[in-house]
């Protein structure tokens, strides 16, 4: 069992059954009372970040992620498909895992989070950027707006992106995995 003083930044520890990893952490020596711990925890599932404070000295249990490189292969329903890089083996994990399922293309290298002492997959990270087809596009009219304006564009992975007028049927785009926005227009 560690204690509050093993505290650092990305660590992963057992907080009311769950795993959590600290995003920054204080030591507080108030004038009067007891020291403690502020912490600002996220949850390695659902990704919601928490306030809490520890009593310094509390035991905690500390847990090991361990990241590993996968291939995407295919889904069946809410059940994806992918390759060990190293090993070649293959796993699945249910679609809730991943960061952003509807930009997921085949061959997509991505990270999956293992929890060590129960070999579960805990997240999959895509990367930051994806580079995707644009299927179906309307055509855009030239001059016939005074700001940005924005349409809808149908990608290759049957995913509704919004993208400026000018990106037609057949052009190659950046998307940002995290937000599901258009990024930049990538020269083939």
């Amino acid at each position: 069992m560690a204690t509050t003083s093993d505290f650092r930044n990305g660590l992963c520890i057992e907080h009311n059954g769950e795993l959590w990893t600290i995003v920054e952490f204080q030591h507080v020596k108030p004038g009067k009372g007891p020291a403690f711990v502020r912490t600002k925890l996220k949850n390695v599932k659902t990704g919601k970040v928490l306030s809490n404070t520890f009593t310094a000295g509390v035991k905690i249990n500390i847990q090991r992620i361990e990241n590993r490189t996968y291939q995407y292969l295919y889904n069946e329903g809410d059940l994806y498909h992918f390759m060990n890089t190293e090993t070649y083996e293959q796993t699945f994990i249910n679609k809730e895992l991943i960061s952003a399922p509807e930009l997921l293309k085949e061959g997509e290298i991505v990270q999956i989070a293992y929890h060590t002492e129960t070999e579960t997959p805990v997240s999959c990270e895509m990367p930051t950027y994806v580079t995707l087809k644009v299927t179906y596009s309307e055509p855009g009219e030239k001059g016939n707006t005074a700001t940005n304006a924005l349409k809808d564009a149908e990608v290759e992975t049957g995913a509704t992106v919004k993208v400026p007028l000018f990106i037609n049927t057949g052009d190659l785009i950046k998307v940002d995995t995290r937000s599901g926005d258009y990024s930049e227009r990538v020269k083939a």
